[in-house]
């Protein structure tokens, strides 16, 4: 049997993007919900949370995107001139976060409130820049002899400055639900609160952007059974349980937090981004430059795959299994005093 290489190295793309958006959205979350709390030493709580596995979660996003690259160096081809401005606005935000991590623990005292600010500063840009690359995706890339024939700004419309704002708030979700999990006192309090009015957030901008969606292309709309001969039932059903999956998964944050749970909100919070994830799929799938180039047109040659999958099968797990013991041993409450220094 031979193996569908192309196939398979979408699959684990998307995969490591997918893992890449929950793991490291909490920790943007967190940034972004820096401005939000009370004190200093709530702040440093909050950054301990996410100190032990923070730079961790990035690995997932260069997989990502060094997979891009190599396993379909057409689509990254595009892609790249596409959205070069809110890629840079995004790796911009990433190193500022990071820098802002080290300086805000180890600076002078008089210079924290500079990289506290920074810190969410950096969170917030990267969220939104993330947020602008989804948009300009899902509203597609004018591709012409394979390669990227529209504006530099094509990624700038109303209708990815709205999916961003959404990003960003389901970032927020992730980030107050993490901390209900990690957190104690008044602080679980506070990110009750926070996990509240941000799953309020995301459920609208959720809503606006799947409606929003059916009329800025009219392929993902038919996809999900809206076509210009009407509405059709049949197709439609089978993808239902997508946005149930996502209607669970706000259910289950607003009653977690109303019970003042520490683990079901989050587990919640990642049912909705799953079940976006899952939409974003069934609209775009399976174009990689959306909606011109398929992966297969866009796949490197068989060879070179095999190849990369070979190195691959022996550091994936590698990856994996150290991702999961930095989270088991981390698993419990940050309190005060504790942590990162």
């Amino acid at each position: 049997m031979t193996l569908d290489l192309p196939l398979i190295w979408a699959g684990l793309i998307a995969v490591s993007v997918l893992l890449y958006v929950l793991l490291d959205g909490f920790d943007l979350g967190v940034g972004i919900l820096f401005p939000f709390s009370h004190s200093q030493e709530d702040r440093d709580v909050m950054m301990n949370t996410v100190a032990p596995v923070w730079d961790g979660n990035e690995t997932w996003l260069v997989l990502g995107g060094g997979g891009l690259l190599a396993a379909f160096p057409l689509a990254y081809s595009i892609l790249m001139p596409a959205f070069y401005l809110p890629v840079v606005m995004m790796l911009a935000g990433l190193i500022l976060r990071g820098v802002a991590f080290e300086f805000r623990f180890r600076g002078q005292r008089r210079g924290r409130p500079f990289w506290t600010a920074m810190f969410a500063v950096g969170s917030i840009l990267a969220a939104f820049a993330q947020g602008l690359i989804l948009g300009g995706f899902i509203q597609g890339v004018e591709v012409a002899g394979n390669r990227f024939a529209g504006g530099t700004f094509d990624w700038f419309t109303p209708y990815t400055l709205l999916v961003a704002f959404g990003l960003v708030c389901g970032y927020g979700l992730l980030g107050a639900t993490w901390l209900m999990w990690k957190t104690t006192d008044a602080l679980h309090g506070d990110a009750r609160r926070w996990a509240l009015f941000a799953g309020v957030l995301t459920a609208l901008f959720l809503l606006a952007v799947s409606l929003s969606t059916l009329v800025v292309h009219p392929l993902v709309a038919a996809r999900w059974g809206w076509t210009g001969a009407g509405f059709e039932l049949g197709r439609f059903l089978p993808l239902s349980l997508i946005p149930l999956l996502g209607l669970l998964g706000l259910v289950i944050v607003g009653f977690g937090a109303a019970r003042r749970s520490h683990v079901w909100p989050f587990a919640g919070a990642v049912l909705v981004f799953l079940s976006g994830y899952a939409g974003l799929a069934t609209g775009f799938f399976p174009y990689v430059a959306p909606y011109a180039v398929d992966f297969r047109t866009a796949a490197a040659p068989d060879n070179a795959l095999g190849l990369m999958l070979f190195g691959t099968a022996f550091i994936l797990p590698l990856i994996l299994g150290y991702t999961a013991w930095v989270y088991w041993v981390f698993r419990g409450k940050v309190t005060p005093g504790a942590g990162y220094h």
